[in-house]
């Protein structure tokens, strides 16, 4: 027992070290449990060399359990689809070592809602809501793997989908819409250009700052721009 006792506080030592090293959170988190679950071993160990009674001692204390903090928000995630199914990847680092029971998905038929417990001490949640068609709630499934979780959403009728979703859809046609034959050239320049300056970083909104500038100068000095 001593040498087991010995091999427990080596272990201690050097998970000590990598904790003073880490700088990312979840990292973090994994070293602080496992440090603690070797504290607590070292602990029941220690009381069993000294031949003292461990009676009072629940088994669960002996392991020290991640603490669930908050719930993540899902918003990245990738999809793709085949003749009868939906396919939608949802990349969770580590997904595959939690318990399979944790990973729940709950099909509607034009939604579903998926939600990971306590992956490294956080849950992590994702709705999509107005799917474009119908999917068989019956016929879904989510898949777990290395991770990634799988979600696929049956098709009740064999056809192809433009968008995931009826607001995507219904937001790209909005765009294809100012685009129109009708509509003045300048004009939709102009609406494009908003739009790049609206979403762009600052370094974009910087440069097209300095394009409208230089653009307004020719003008009154009367140079072309060609």
């Amino acid at each position: 027992m001593a040498a087991a006792l010995e091999e427990l506080r080596k272990d201690l030592e050097e998970v000590k070290e990598l904790l003073g090293k880490a700088t990312r959170k979840r990292v973090r988190d994994v070293l602080t449990a496992e440090k603690s679950k070797l504290e607590n071993e070292i602990k029941h160990k220690t009381k069993q060399e000294k031949g003292e009674t461990l009676d009072n001692e629940k088994p669960a204390a002996v392991v020290a359990p991640i603490s669930v903090g908050y719930t993540v928000k899902i918003n990245n995630y990738g999809w793709d689809q085949s003749d009868k199914y939906v396919k939608i990847y949802i990349t969770l680092n580590g997904v595959q070592q939690v318990p399979t029971e944790n990973v729940q998905v709950h099909f509607t038929e034009r939604s579903f809602e998926v939600l990971v417990k306590n992956l490294n001490g956080k849950n992590y949640s994702m709705t999509v809501n107005n799917l474009l068609k119908p999917i068989s709630v019956e016929g879904s499934l989510r898949k777990i793997k290395t991770d990634t979780v799988l979600v696929l959403c049956k098709k009740k009728q064999e056809q192809k989908w433009d968008y995931l979703t009826q607001v995507e859809k219904e937001c790209k046609e909005k765009e294809k819409s100012s685009f129109d034959n009708d509509t003045d050239p300048s004009e939709g320049l102009m609406n494009v250009l908003k739009k790049i300056y609206e979403d762009g970083d600052d370094e974009m909104k910087r440069t097209i700052n300095k394009a409208w500038v230089e653009s307004r100068e020719k003008q009154a000095k009367g140079e072309s721009e060609f």
